[in-house]
């Protein structure tokens, strides 16, 4: 195994008992990326002799006793929405293209405390209003997408080109990427990772979370980021979250001992492909034979999420840039400008209906989980759509566009601001990975770190279909 295959904890494990130097493990990751950045495209700017800079000061500030923690001598990669001085931040835009910022977003100074290496800023679609990132390509097929806006940091981590890396989440854009590239993905609870100094979409549902291999990783990740932060006006202030901890070691077979998993009987698994409806209850079962107790459960006001999510993020979208839009608009993608106007056309009636729904869906979901722990469902009902597909229809007769079928599934957990977790459970007949999402309650990262972490766990040691390498084999168009 190469060093660039590693995972997070592994990683940390061998640069803390002296068997691999940060130095030689950014050199892995800088050697992988160089290899396959012409085929995935993952990065926008690759920092190369800042992060080996960083890699030598991080091997002598071990080496002289001064260990920072597990993510210290870590590669990661970070969607180019986000600060660093020095460093572009274009959003994957014309609009950006000459933007360089003076000061380090909050999360990118809580990872250099943490001694974690940047490698670069990854693709995002434009200004993360999108879920293809169509400059990225999907490393387990050439003509699959990548998914978005957080694909170039999916694919990034999928690729071996970071060791981890972190996203945003609007509508879903963290974990659909990891579901669609076979890697771990988390949308924290909304206000529990600092938003200052990363290009916003939609104030109210922005979320920053981290991609890894595993469910541990993400949980490492978190740890460095959870606190709060005054300059973000939406940071959680509650002192039970400040600093957040996460358990990050093996869950064990009496993880889910008592524990209460609802299945939703309604919604989630509408209109969703059979492999991956088959795949996630497949994993429902697992649980069930590991000792949790499980549940059907009917969700609340699912009829009016998909009109509560646009009503909510097209106005918001359009607020951040209206003066921008009016000035040059030509600077836009034709799909993110046809999405900018129409939501200027938005009215403020109809956004605060949309305001005044959400609070109904966040206080009815607040009662249902007073009777479930966890739920479980997929992360998204297809898998990675073709490049240039614009549909999927349904047998029931139901066409949809590929972006409103992702979204379908990922946007209630951005509505209600509830902790979300995306791990990968099978591979389709194509190869192409498949998802399944774990919600819970509010500041309730734990649990789904728990049940996370188990079936992670329980499906690699039995050979499941959710065991795959850890690194991606890059696949050119003629091994499809």
């Amino acid at each position: 195994m190469q060093p660039f295959e590693l995972t997070v904890e592994d990683a940390a494990a061998a640069i803390a008992a002296r068997i691999l130097s940060p130095v030689e493990l950014v050199d892995s990751v800088l050697d992988r990326c160089e290899a396959v950045e012409q085929r995935l495209h993952a990065y926008v700017t690759v920092v190369a002799d800042r992060a080996r800079q960083d890699a030598r000061r991080a091997e002598k500030e071990i080496h002289d006793g001064l260990h920072r923690g597990p993510l210290h001598g870590i590669p990661y990669g970070l969607k180019d929405l986000f600060d660093v001085s020095g460093i572009p931040t274009t959003a994957s835009s014309r609009v950006w293209a000459d933007r360089v910022p003076d000061r380090d977003s909050t999360v990118a100074t809580r990872l250099t405390a943490a001694g974690a290496i940047l490698i670069g800023k990854t693709h995002t679609h434009e200004f993360a209003y999108g879920l293809l990132t169509p400059q990225t390509a999907n490393p387990w097929h050439a003509d699959a997408i990548a998914g978005g806006s957080s694909g170039g940091s999916a694919v990034a981590v999928a690729a071996g080109s970071a060791l981890f890396a972190l996203g945003t989440d609007t509508g879903g854009s963290i974990r659909i990427p990891a579901a669609l590239n076979g890697m771990v993905g988390l949308k924290p609870t909304y206000g529990l990772v600092s938003r200052h100094g990363v290009a916003p979409l939609a104030w109210s549902l922005d979320h920053v979370g981290p991609i890894a291999r595993t469910v541990r990783d993400t949980a490492t990740v978190l740890s460095a980021l959870a606190d709060h932060d005054p300059s973000d006006p939406a940071s959680a202030a509650a002192p039970a979250h400040s600093p957040a901890v996460y358990p990050a070691g093996p869950a064990g077979l009496r993880g889910l001992r008592g524990l209460r998993v609802g299945v939703p009987d309604t919604y989630y698994f509408d209109r969703v492909d059979p492999q991956v409806e088959a795949a996630v209850r497949e994993t429902v079962e697992l649980l069930g034979e590991l000792g949790a107790a499980v549940m059907p459960v009917t969700l609340p006001l699912v009829e009016h999420m998909e009109a509560t999510q646009w009503g909510l993020m097209a106005p918001e979208a359009s607020a951040v840039h209206e003066e921008t839009l009016r000035a040059a608009p030509h600077l836009y993608g034709p799909d993110i400008r046809l999405l900018l106007e129409a939501g200027s056309q938005v009215s403020a009636l109809d956004y605060l209906r949309a305001q005044r729904t959400r609070s109904l869906i966040s206080e009815a979901w607040i009662r249902l989980f007073g009777g479930v722990d966890v739920l479980i469902a997929p992360t998204s009902p297809i898998t990675a759509a073709r490049r240039g597909q614009e549909t999927v229809r349904w047998p029931d007769g139901v066409t949809e566009t590929v972006t409103d079928a992702y979204v379908r599934l990922s946007s209630p957990a951005n509505i209600t601001g509830f902790p979300a977790l995306s791990l990968p459970v099978g591979n389709d007949s194509a190869g192409l990975p498949i998802g399944a999402q774990l919600i819970a309650a509010p500041f309730s990262e734990s649990v789904l770190f728990r049940v996370g972490t188990v079936i992670e766990e329980q499906r690699t040691d039995t050979g499941g279909p959710a065991d795959v390498p850890r690194t991606v084999a890059i696949h050119d168009s003629s091994d499809s």
